[in-house]
């Protein structure tokens, strides 16, 4: 499937595009004055007036680029410019882009913001923002970080928006008190800047992310043999950044992408088998929030749908696999995928009811291998939460207790959680094994989600992709409010925190919901499910997944 686009004027073109500068090397501050973007390269410190509608970007300071050098933070308030360097923040006017002193931090000023006659600047270090008043220079207060990671900020009317690194987030804040109102995934990581631009006319409003990182890619060395070799190049770019905040739902979502998706199996047994009277179940995607699934068809072989749980299942039947038989069998799906993140507080679930009768039979038990009456999960499980009583406190605990007991670590096979624990190393299906056992046993409902992510380069489109690994995570259960997703491991990046929360109530795009609570793939033999023990479904057949990101969801 193709798609064209259409031919775009310049202003229509302004907002629908990925902006790559040429020669900018990592992108950090954003800025707009009217349709004009400026944007500082760190690195080179070249503040780069860009047209983003052609990529083009011209030097404004081509005369003073050393004293603009590690700039990370960049405003404009009419005339003023200001940037954040070092442990300092400056302003000069933009006709001379002469550096005047304006405040100096203990560590140092990531970004800054301006609004009239008020101040933001950001410090991962003091885990705030800084709210300074413009005539007298001294701080008037102080708001507490939302994220863990370098933050960059911009401000309009009401709202403090502000980008986080780490978090792989943008927060709107109330400008005025600090509070979060919401927040939203970005579709790429490493975040380094953020500008909102106005448009005149509508009056409409668009954020923009810069980007900047290191990529991997292969080099054609004709000096060495083999002539391809690994290295790594600047990867830096600025894309809008679109959102829909539903308060009543408690959640918003941001940029997606339109992807085909396809699971096929295809028979190669490591040794010949006779299997009587087949049906072969193989989990279809899930309908949700920010997954809507627009077609689904078969591959190689028709198969007929099952609803179990309220899940939707495909199933093949053949009379018999005999030995020398091959088959290629599957689905793809066309599905509109998009970020989601919860917001929802510690209050928001004080009172909450007890899990009903149902949710504790099922969402509760040793239903999978979790080890549950080991003394080693037991323990885990009272030391995790300690005295909390809230459920959404206890769920971030024992999370935070999971990612300080283990190290990320891939395995061909799963071991229960006691082994786990004691390994101190674990897979994703490791890590959920642990987290399902430890809120099973504090009663918060929980159930196993995946089953694949999505390549997460969204600007490769129209090319088949294949992850290198299946993935799972899990949804968790407050009663009231519903299920809520949450990473098995990508939050834990460091050895003892603090760790972002950009997964913990959140998705980003790129994961694709298979089979909420069901087993993905399962074989039955005359109505018998085969087990490991009897036959390995990996021993059967080879799987072939593949990936195509056709192309960007259009703004909410």
């Amino acid at each position: 499937m193709s798609f064209a686009l259409p031919s775009l004027t310049a202003s229509q073109m302004f907002g629908q595009k990925t902006i790559r500068p040429i020669t900018a090397a990592t992108l950090y501050g954003l800025a707009f004055i009217k349709d004009r973007l400026i944007a500082i390269d760190s690195i080179k410190g070249h503040l780069l007036e860009i047209d983003p509608t052609s990529d083009n970007s011209k030097i404004l300071n081509p005369h003073q680029v050393r004293e603009f050098c590690e700039v990370t933070g960049i405003a404009v308030w009419e005339d003023t410019l200001w940037v954040s360097r070092g442990n300092s923040v400056y302003l000069s006017k933009l006709a001379s882009l002469g550096l005047e002193h304006f405040a100096t931090l203990p560590y140092p000023a990531d970004g800054v913001a301006v609004w009239e006659s008020t101040v933001y600047v950001s410090c991962q270090r003091l885990g705030y923002i800084l709210v300074f008043d413009r005539e007298t220079r001294k701080e008037i207060t102080r708001f507490y970080a939302p994220g863990v990671g370098v933050e960059n900020l911009t401000v309009s009317q009401e709202t403090l928006w502000v980008c986080d690194r780490l978090e792989q987030t943008v927060y709107s804040m109330d400008r005025a008190t600090g509070e979060v109102r919401f927040s939203v995934l970005t579709p790429f990581d490493s975040p380094t800047g953020i500008g909102l631009h106005k448009n005149e006319e509508t009056g409409e409003e668009c954020l923009y992310i810069a980007y900047a990182s290191e990529e991997p890619y292969i080099r054609d060395n004709p000096n060495a043999d083999p002539n391809h070799e690994l290295t790594y190049r600047d990867r830096t770019f600025i894309h809008p950044l679109y959102y829909h905040y539903e308060p009543d739902k408690r959640y918003a979502l941001s940029n997606g992408y339109l992807v085909e998706m396809s699971y096929v199996e295809e028979i190669s047994p490591l040794d010949e088998v006779y299997i009587p009277n087949v049906e072969w179940r193989i989990a279809l995607p899930s309908e949700t929030e920010r997954q809507k699934v627009k077609h689904v068809e078969p591959i190689g072989l028709p198969f007929t749908e099952e609803i179990i749980e309220g899940q939707r299942v495909a199933v093949f039947k053949f009379d018999a696999l005999t030995p020398g038989e091959r088959h290629i069998f599957g689905w793809k799906a066309l599905l509109e995928v998009r970020g989601i993140k919860y917001r929802i507080t510690p209050k928001d679930v004080e009172g909450a009811p007890e899990p009903s009768p149902e949710f504790q039979t099922r969402y509760l038990v040793d239903d999978d291998d979790l080890a549950m009456d080991s003394a080693i999960v037991r323990r885990a499980s009272r030391e995790a939460i300690g005295s909390e009583t809230n459920m959404l406190r206890k769920m971030y605990n024992i999370r935070n207790y999971v990612y300080d007991q283990l190290s990320y670590g891939i395995k061909p096979y799963i071991d229960p959680p006691n082994v786990v624990l004691e390994r101190g190393v674990g897979s994703c299906g490791e890590y959920v094994g642990v987290l399902l056992a430890l809120c099973r046993l504090n009663g918060i409902p929980c159930r196993t989600v995946g089953r694949y992510k999505c390549p997460p380069s969204g600007e490769q489109q129209g090319v088949p992709l294949q992850p290198d690994f299946n993935h799972v995570w899990l949804e968790f259960y407050i009663p009231n409010i519903g299920w809520l997703p949450m990473e098995s491991n990508p939050d834990d990046v460091g050895d003892a925190g603090p760790y972002p929360t950009r997964f913990f109530m959140g998705l980003c795009w790129y994961h694709i919901e298979i089979g909420k609570g069901v087993t993905f793939e399962t074989v039955t033999s005359n109505g018998a499910r085969l087990t490991k023990e009897d036959i390995p479904i990996g021993d059967l057949a080879i799987n072939h997944i593949r990936f195509t990101i056709l192309k960007e969801l259009p703004p909410f």
